[in-house]
């Protein structure tokens, strides 16, 4: 299978369009439409239906091979790109807005440095293509445990913090008088549902072995005081690190009890580092910061 005519059926499906896909690619619509036709050829099965342009049931199975395949693809490239260039003298750390509290702030260097707020499942990918030197993952776990990352590339992680957590609730919630707080009692509550600015519905559920947890609203975005901001309003409860949690305004964190998890955070890099980089992956392993935050 070749990779190039994968790619450009992946495009044209996106965009729904063979025009579209031809201007975003840089080919003429006539290459894009032999790529297409030379590809089902060597599969043996029609790909796309032409009006509307949408994926048959061959193509839509082909699509759920062909993301992981081209990501691997990119991540060998800018892997064995990376062990030629020479070592880079800026960083790019791509991370979570609830990891970066995890003490790698503090060894970065003085300038140089280009952070981006990514989603949790973007940030191995960035890593593994190179758009990121570093990158800063969290997630719910049970002490000491890794957390379950996507298989995108062969990947280093390094656990570097964990912290217990706390939910956050309006400061006229009927439990916000409590000591402590059980998962499996707020399981029926009213949640927000902000994957990538709290920890994930999906993960509470999993560390209760189910539950409803029904979201009472949708955040889609990555913005913390956005996310503080719904919640003081009674749009739902929330999730969040015990650090991240302290002193919102209009809103009281109750430490969560049960079960026994913490906020995990692991540095994330590829096989082969060097200047920047390195240092600030030096440095954190010297910190040994795991537990201290």
């Amino acid at each position: 299978m070749d990779p190039h005519q994968l790619r450009t059926y992946v495009t044209v499906a996106r965009l729904a369009s063979f025009s579209e896909a031809a201007r975003e690619l840089g080919y003429t619509q006539s290459a894009v439409s032999q790529h297409i036709a030379a590809l089902e050829q060597d599969l043996g099965a029609p790909l796309l239906t032409r009006r509307p342009v949408a994926p048959t049931a061959a193509g839509e199975r082909l699509l759920e091979h062909a993301g992981p395949l081209l990501l691997r693809l990119d991540a060998a490239r800018a892997d064995v790109v990376r062990m030629a260039a020479a070592p880079q003298q800026g960083l790019t750390l791509a991370t979570t807005p609830t990891a970066l509290g995890a003490g790698v702030l503090a060894v970065l260097p003085p300038a140089g440095v280009i952070l981006r707020v990514l989603t949790r499942a973007q940030i191995p990918a960035a890593v593994a293509t190179g758009a990121a030197d570093l990158g800063l993952v969290d997630g719910l776990a049970a002490p000491s445990d890794p957390l379950r990352l996507p298989d995108v590339a062969p990947l280093t992680t390094l656990g570097i913090a964990e912290e217990p957590v706390s939910v956050l609730l309006p400061a006229g919630h009927p439990l916000a008088t409590r000591p402590g707080l059980r998962l499996d009692d707020l399981a029926d509550a009213r949640w927000l549902d902000a994957p990538d600015a709290a920890l994930p519905l999906d993960q509470l559920r999993a560390a209760t072995g189910g539950g409803a947890f029904r979201p009472a609203l949708r955040y889609e975005g990555t913005d913390l005081r956005t996310l503080t901001a719904l919640a003081s309003a009674g749009h739902g409860l929330t999730l969040l690190p015990r650090a991240t949690a302290t002193a919102v305004p209009g809103t009281v964190a109750v430490p969560l009890t049960a079960p026994r998890v913490v906020h995990r955070t692991e540095l994330v890099h590829g096989g082969s580092l060097g200047g920047a980089a390195a240092e600030v992956v030096r440095k954190v392993v010297g910190r040994k910061v795991v537990g201290r935050v």
